[in-house]
């Protein structure tokens, strides 16, 4: 594919690191070790990245904790904290191009989202945490005279964190930011399809001033570095966000070590409700196609099922199509491009196998179904629809993490609940109604961590995300995010009278 002019020149000037940061310096894997970095956008290796291993987990958590015990980081006042990660934002700010073209080449996500939502979403995970320090407070307790009690907010120690490929640096900052807000040192590590933004934001993080050992980043495959990371007994905490599998294969390796705790932002299969009653039909056609669509449909909140009043459905299904026809697949690196490639071969061929698996259980393929632009070497899926869904279909049961919608009918408010909570997931829901009495009784009938009323994905940092039933437990963004990086602490004075 031919770049465009502007971007091209960018391409060629651009810098991809290439080294891990660990104790405030650039590493490369102990024994050298390195991997492909492959674009999704045409197939080709990008760079070479350290395939890091045990040793290398061992000299970051350990860099980690000699940081945190010495209180190099979290000892400083808060004023001092604030002031190194707004420079850290700052220079995140500076490089912002630069890191929207490294997300856009890395993921096949379109340079246009990297540079205006995903990039500008990391920067502001940063701020609102630097800003947010110094606004947690502790508790004084009830007591008679002879006693003083309060309680406070202490950092847990280590973190270990483990990112996903869709929004490489966005989920990152969720999980940086407040661990590091609250004082605690990081060893990140980011998804081996995507790890640039994260290699280079830790780079920022030196030339920020933060001390040495508090942010390091090893580059890799789960197994080792994940496994290593979870299994490790100087971790106190993993922080994860991916599939359902691997949180629980990471429940498994805290218990078996040192009963770290465990925070999983998992899988969804996320239901958008619209009634007969809904107030912008084409608002709501508009958010039922983006909503599973955006980023290829590789988001945990993805909209994949569509559940449709059946007076309104036949008329809904063809606003909703004609939207989705519009989005056209493109080239990542075109500024025009609104919908780009898949993260690998294997999340594409993941896609298809369900496409054909639908299509083999006889609903009907609206839209899509097909591999496009296969000649560039690149992965990529075209937007896809199936109606005549229903709950025991393949496509309403399993998360593909891909651009396939499935469309369902209900006759009334209880079938709808009902076919909405019927999954092994709970992250996102979200309906589609005039009547505010139906909204609220099925706000709290929906069995889901974040629930939108006509609008999609419609809140922002300051709201707690994360899920229900097996799409995980723990909170990403707003202040409770500080918290589960903390620990509370009870002290409590015996007094003796004054004389």
């Amino acid at each position: 594919m031919e770049i465009p002019g502007q971007i091209a020149r960018r391409v060629a000037n651009l810098v991809l690191p290439d080294t891990c940061v660990m104790d405030g310096a650039l590493a490369r894997a102990a024994d050298g070790a390195t991997f492909d970095n492959i674009s999704p956008r045409d197939g080709r290796v990008l760079n070479k990245v350290p395939a890091c291993g045990v040793a290398d987990v061992d000299r970051a958590v350990a860099a980690a904790r000699a940081a945190f015990e010495d209180g190099r980081w979290r000892r400083q006042s808060p004023k001092d904290k604030k002031k190194t990660l707004f420079r850290l934002a700052e220079l995140m700010e500076r490089d912002l191009d630069d890191l929207a073209l490294m997300e856009s080449l890395d993921t096949g996500k379109p340079i246009s989202d990297a540079t205006n939502v995903d990039i500008p979403l990391a920067i502001q995970s940063v701020r609102w945490y630097a800003e947010a320090l110094d606004k947690i407070y502790g508790e004084v307790g009830p007591s008679n005279d002879s006693k003083f009690s309060y309680a406070v907010h202490e950092p847990l120690g280590v973190i270990g964190a483990i990112t996903p490929w869709n929004f490489p640096l966005h989920m990152a900052m969720w999980k940086v930011a407040p661990a590091l807000a609250m004082g605690n040192s990081v060893v990140l590590k980011p998804a081996e399809q995507s790890p640039l933004t994260s290699m280079r934001v830790a780079q920022l993080a030196i030339e920020a001033g933060l001390p040495a050992g508090v942010f390091n980043v090893v580059t890799g495959f789960g197994r080792p570095v994940g496994e290593a990371l979870a299994r490790h007994m100087d971790v106190d905490m993993i922080t994860f966000t991916g599939s359902g599998a691997v949180g629980r294969q990471l429940m498994i390796y805290a218990g078996e070590s040192n009963l770290k705790r465990v925070s999983l932002e998992l899988g969804g299969k996320s239901p958008q409700i619209v009634f007969a009653d809904c107030p912008d039909l084409d608002a709501a056609a508009e958010a039922a196609a983006w909503g599973v669509f955006f980023n290829q449909g590789e988001v945990c909140t993805a909209a994949s099922r569509l559940l449709v009043q059946d007076s309104i459905k036949d008329d809904f299904l063809r606003r909703v199509t004609e939207v989705a026809r519009t989005i056209k697949v493109g080239d990542p690196l075109d500024p025009s491009t609104r919908y780009g490639a898949m993260i690998s071969e294997r999340q594409m061929n993941t896609a298809l196998r369900h496409i054909d698996q639908s299509k083999s259980e006889g609903l009907n393929l609206v839209l899509g179904g097909e591999r496009v632009m296969a000649e560039t070497g690149g992965f990529y899926v075209e937007p896809t629809i199936f109606d005549g869904v229903h709950s025991r279909s393949t496509i309403a049961r399993e998360e593909i993490f891909g651009p396939v919608l499935g469309v369902m009918t209900f006759k009334d408010a209880a079938e709808a609940v009902q076919i909405a909570n019927d999954t092994v997931y709970g992250l996102a829901s979200g309906l589609w109604t005039a009547d505010l009495d139906r909204a609220m009784s099925m706000t709290r009938r929906l069995r889901a961590g974040l629930v939108w009323v006509n609008g999609w994905d419609s809140c922002d940092i300051t709201m707690p995300f994360g899920g229900f039933k097996q799409s995980g437990f723990g909170r990403d963004r707003s202040l409770h995010a500080l918290h589960k990086y903390a620990d509370l602490k009870s002290v409590t004075f015996t007094l003796r009278e004054a004389r």
